[in-house]
């Protein structure tokens, strides 16, 4: 997301969490044309101030992304441990588990949103990219994630092959 420009408070991720991140892909992609796919694995060697709940994260899991107009569209696996993602995926299956809103100052939006009562649950940095994970789901049916869309290392490999 590092070279298109978006407005503070922009929607510009939804996300769904996935038993299996390349069946996903091949769905999306042979019966509805969605793609190209980028693909990562992140976790603690990769994810710096990774936290969940107040306590470091050691979670690992894939991460797939494609861009859907002008909305990324991601996929997530939870590969071991346990997060945000686990919870829901305990709590309502896998299925859409959050969007996301691109905050230039993402420190300033979290002052923001936490004096409205929304709580960071979870939060970390992949290079120069930002997350922060509201507790949200009571008050709007959803997660709500804040990010700067900063630079990220290149993919492990994309989907389909090209």
């Amino acid at each position: 997301m590092g070279e298109v420009q978006f407005k503070d408070g922009q929607l510009v991720q939804v996300a769904q969490v996935v038993e299996d991140i390349d069946k996903a892909m091949k769905h999306y992609w042979e019966d509805f044309g969605i793609g190209p796919w980028e693909i990562y694995e992140y976790g603690p060697d990769t994810v710096q101030d990774s936290y969940y709940r107040g306590k470091p994260n050691t979670q690992r899991y894939a991460l797939a992304v494609t861009w859907v107009g002008p909305i990324q569209y991601e996929l997530m696996q939870p590969l071991d441990g346990y997060s945000i993602y686990n919870e829901f995926i305990d709590k309502h299956g896998y299925g859409l588990q959050h969007v996301k809103f691109y905050y230039k100052d993402c420190q300033k939006a979290i002052k923001e949103y936490e004096a409205k009562g929304y709580a960071v649950i979870q939060s970390g940095r992949i290079g120069e990219d930002e997350f922060y994970y509201l507790e949200s789901e009571d008050k709007v049916g959803t997660i709500l994630e804040l990010g700067n869309a900063g630079e990220i290392p290149p993919p492990l490999r994309v989907y389909p092959a090209v």
